[in-house]
């Protein structure tokens, strides 16, 4: 085992930013998500989300990513496993995207029970 060093630490992080950064590049749906995580961080600013929303939607766009990187992460080493079409590696990736749309329907739910205490009033003043 080696022994704890803060330079490799640093090193870890420097390959898991490297790994978003692929991440981003590589996957359309990463830009959907991160244009969703800089819409509902600028909806909590403009509606002043207390403490407790921040909580739930941070954790909602955590599940989110995770489940985006893990699904990129999937994807990369099936085509490395076999860069031909494979019948259960179409069923892992397929699993794999699903786990992605599980986590971002509920984050959306989410979003929805934050925000709309918020949005209701606004637009009861804008119908009347």
């Amino acid at each position: 085992m080696t022994p704890f060093r803060i330079r490799d630490r640093l090193h870890s992080f420097r390959y898991a930013a490297t790994g978003i950064c692929t991440m981003l590049v590589s996957q359309h749906n990463a830009w959907i998500h991160l244009g969703a995580t800089v819409l509902v961080c600028a909806a909590g600013c403009a509606l002043r989300v207390p403490r407790f929303g921040w909580c739930l939607l941070i954790l909602a766009m955590m599940a989110v990513w995770t489940a985006e990187a893990l699904n990129t992460a999937l994807e990369f080493l099936a085509d490395a496993a076999t860069p031909q079409l494979h019948p259960l590696v179409k069923k892992a990736k397929d699993v794999a995207a699903g786990a992605v749309l599980i986590s971002a329907v509920g984050a959306a739910i989410v979003g929805v029970l934050v925000f709309w205490p918020h949005v209701r009033p606004l637009l009861a003043g804008t119908m009347e």
